[in-house]
């Protein structure tokens, strides 16, 4: 069976760090693209690039103004649309079987998660399932378990 085709929306990420480090995450895990959006930091930043330790050269990326856009071009283009965010609606990623098609994964704002306006456009919206006292880790980790789960990682 072929890799799974995964990428990866970043919408309005404030933090360099989290850029950068997802930018490696992304590498590691053989993500196919990274969509940087909005406020979201790009690797023209010095602490991007201080983070993604060339990464940045080697993970194909875009940026684009307008997340939704985004969304409304790859729907067209044939790609699945899942965000990953805790919502009363969220289907827990244990268990759950990705499409076949190209996948899309919007991760959003450290603070605000995910743009609301974004979730009609997405086919699902995911989260990964805790046990602690938190209800939420950093949006470089949850990306980092829900991509190695979506990309069928051994």
């Amino acid at each position: 069976m072929p890799p799974r085709t995964v990428a990866l929306v970043l919408d309005n990420l404030r933090s360099a760090w989290n850029v950068g480090a997802l930018f490696r995450t992304a590498d590691g895990l053989g993500v196919a693209h990274l969509y940087l959006c909005g406020i979201t930091p790009t690797p023209e930043q010095a602490n991007v690039r201080k983070t993604a330790l060339g990464a940045e050269t080697s993970v194909p990326w875009s940026y684009a103004p307008n997340t939704a856009e985004v969304l409304h071009t790859l729907r067209q283009s044939g790609w699945t649309i899942w965000a990953l965010e805790q919502t009363p609606t969220a289907r827990s990623l244990r268990g759950l079987q990705p499409p076949d098609k190209p996948l899309a994964l919007v991760v959003g704002n450290e603070v605000s998660g995910v743009g609301h306006d974004l979730f009609p456009l997405c086919e699902q919206v995911v989260y990964v399932p805790m046990q602690g006292v938190k209800r939420s880790l950093n949006v470089e980790v949850a990306a980092a378990i829900a991509l190695w789960h979506l990309l069928g990682m051994p």
